[in-house]
C-alpha cells in the first residue's frame, strides 16, 4: 500500500502563520497536521505501507528541513519516503501527477490540509473508494451522487439544488491508482480545466464513464484546519480524543510554579508555566514561557514567551513575544508585541 500526499499549497488562508511554515507543519495538539494525518491514515489501514509519496511546493518555501522531517515520518512508519515537486500550482489533479512515477499498485491519496477520526475498511470489490462525511451544507462542499446500489455516479461541487449531503473530505483509495494516472494524463494531454486548473476529479469522472466502481468510507470526524478559527476549533477536539485515548499530553518537563493547568492541553517539554492558567483546550509548544496569563481554548506554537495576558481563542506561532492586553489575537511566527 502506498500514500499520497499533495500538499504543495502555502496554505494563504492561514496566515500569517503560513509565512514562515508550510500550513501541513503546523502543529495541532502537538503534531504537524502531516504527521498526524499520515500516521492515522498508516493505523487506521490495518496493512503494511511501502511508500509515501510527498509532493511539495517551491524548495526555497518547502525547504530540507521538511524534506527531513517528512523523510523521517516515513521511516518511522516503515515506509519510504519519496519527494517530487510541483513547481505551479495547476490544480489537484497536476499535483498528482507530479508523484506519477509511484502511482502503481493500491494506494490513498490524502490531501494534508485535513485531520480524521475513523475505522477504513476497504471494500475490496470496488475500485475506488471516495471518503465523505454528512454535511449539514451540502451547498458548500464537494458531495457525491448515489445510485440504487449505493455507488458513486457522479460527484458535484457546491451543488445549488439538493444532489446529498455526503460531502467530499480529500481521502481517496483506489486498487489500482495507476488507472487514475492514466485518465489524469489524459486530462493534462487534452488540457481539460475546470476552476482554472487539472482537477482530480476529472480524472475520476473518466474512471466512472469506464465502469470503474466507486463506493463511500465514512469517517466519524472531520476535521479541518483551513483557517485560524477552525484551526483552533480542531485543536480543540483532537486535544479530547487524545485525552480519551489516554495520551499523555503534558510533558514531564514542565516547569510549574503557582500555576495550574485545566485539562485537556498539550505541553511541551522545557515549557515554563508562571503565576498561569492553562486551559482547557490549549496546546502549548516546546520552549514556551507563559507567565501572569490566562489561556484557553488556544493555539501556541514553539520557543514562544507570553506574559500578561488573557487569552482566548488565540493563535500565536513560533519564536514570538507577547506582552499586552488583548485577547483574541493571531500573532505569526517572530512577531513582538510588548
Amino acid at each position: 500500500m502506498k500514500i499520497i500526499v499533495p500538499m504543495a499549497g502555502r496554505g494563504s488562508r492561514l496566515r500569517p502563520h503560513t509565512l514562515t511554515v508550510p500550513k501541513p507543519l503546523i502543529p495541532v495538539a502537538g503534531k504537524p497536521i502531516v504527521h498526524r494525518l499520515v500516521s492515522d491514515i498508516a493505523k487506521v489501514l490495518g496493512e503494511p505501507i511501502d511508500e509515501i509519496a510527498f509532493v511539495l511546493g517551491d524548495p526555497a518555501f518547502f525547504g530540507e528541513d521538511v524534506v527531513s522531517s517528512l523523510t523521517k515520518l516515513a521511516e518511522e512508519l516503515g515506509a519510504k519516503a519519496s519527494i517530487y515537486r510541483q513547481d505551479q500550482p495547476l490544480g489537484t489533479g497536476h499535483a498528482i501527477m507530479c508523484a506519477a512515477a509511484s502511482l502503481s499498485g493500491p494506494a490513498v491519496i490524502a490531501y494534508a490540509d485535513t485531520l480524521i477520526r475513523a475505522d477504513f475498511n476497504l471494500d475490496k470489490d470496488a475500485d475506488a473508494v471516495i471518503w465523505v462525511k454528512q454535511v449539514d451544507q451540502p451547498e458548500a462542499y464537494g458531495v457525491v451522487k448515489l445510485n440504487e446500489k449505493k455507488h458513486i455516479v457522479e460527484l458535484v461541487e457546491k451543488p445549488q439544488e439538493f444532489i446529498s449531503d455526503q460531502a467530499v473530505i480529500g481521502i481517496y483509495y483506489f486498487k489500482d491508482v495507476a488507472v487514475l494516472k492514466n485518465e489524469l494524463q489524459y486530462v493534462l494531454d487534452n488540457n481539460i480545466i475546470n476552476g482554472g486548473e487539472y482537477q482530480i476529479n476529472d480524472g475520476i469522472k473518466r474512471m466512472m464513464s469506464n465502469g470503474k466502481i466507486f463506493v463511500t468510507g465514512q469517517v466519524d470526524e472531520w476535521m479541518d484546519c483551513g483557517n485560524k478559527n477552525v484551526t483552533v476549533e480542531t485543536n480543540t477536539r483532537m486535544l479530547g480524543f487524545l485525552q480519551n485515548d489516554g495520551e499523555q499530553l503534558v510533558s514531564d518537563q514542565v516547569k510549574q510554579e503557582n500555576s495550574t493547568i485545566i485539562n485537556p492541553c498539550y505541553i511541551g517539554e522545557g515549557v515554563i508555566l508562571k503565576n498561569a492558567t492553562v486551559g482547557p483546550n490549549v496546546s502549548i509548544g516546546k520552549g514556551c514561557v507563559i507567565e501572569n496569563t490566562a489561556i484557553k481554548n488556544s493555539l501556541v506554537q514553539t520557543e514562544t514567551v507570553i506574559k500578561n495576558a488573557n487569552l482566548d481563542n488565540a493563535m500565536i506561532g513560533n519564536n514570538a513575544v507577547y506582552d499586552g492586553n488583548f485577547t483574541t489575537v493571531s500573532i505569526g511566527d517572530y512577531s513582538i508585541l510588548e
